[in-house]
């Protein structure tokens, strides 16, 4: 059974940071392509951050870029996200998605149910 179950959301203030975490299980991690999105009320599922399972790339949207890390665990099959200098527009459902890059009929892309990040003095 595949699974990607992220937690470490909650309540912070503004300027403060968080750490997200997103356990896999149940498909070949290390090969995959990790990101992480995030959805905040009334607005569309948008790409934050995400890194490649062969070199470990990584790439961030502009929103976040100098304030978000993502990484990896290859061993303990998570990926985190360290979220620094948080701003009331961080304040979304964060989403842990998992893809292989293959394009094929087989390609399978898996997304965890999210987890809360609410950003608010």
């Amino acid at each position: 059974q595949v699974q990607l179950l992220e937690s470490g959301g909650g309540l912070v203030q503004p300027g403060g940071s968080l750490r997200l975490s997103c356990a896999a299980s149940g498909f070949t991690f290390s090969t995959y392509r990790m990101s992480w999105y995030r959805q905040a009320p009334g607005k569309e599922r948008e790409l934050v951050a995400r890194i490649t399972g062969v070199g470990g790339n990584t790439n961030y949207a502009d929103s976040v870029k100098g304030r978000f890390t993502i990484s990896r665990d290859n061993a303990k099959k998570t990926v985190y996200l360290q979220m620094n200098s948080l701003k009331p527009d961080d304040t979304a459902v964060y989403y842990c998605n998992a893809d292989p890059i293959v394009y094929s009929s087989s390609r399978i892309v898996y997304w965890g149910q999210g987890t809360q990040v609410t950003v608010s003095s």
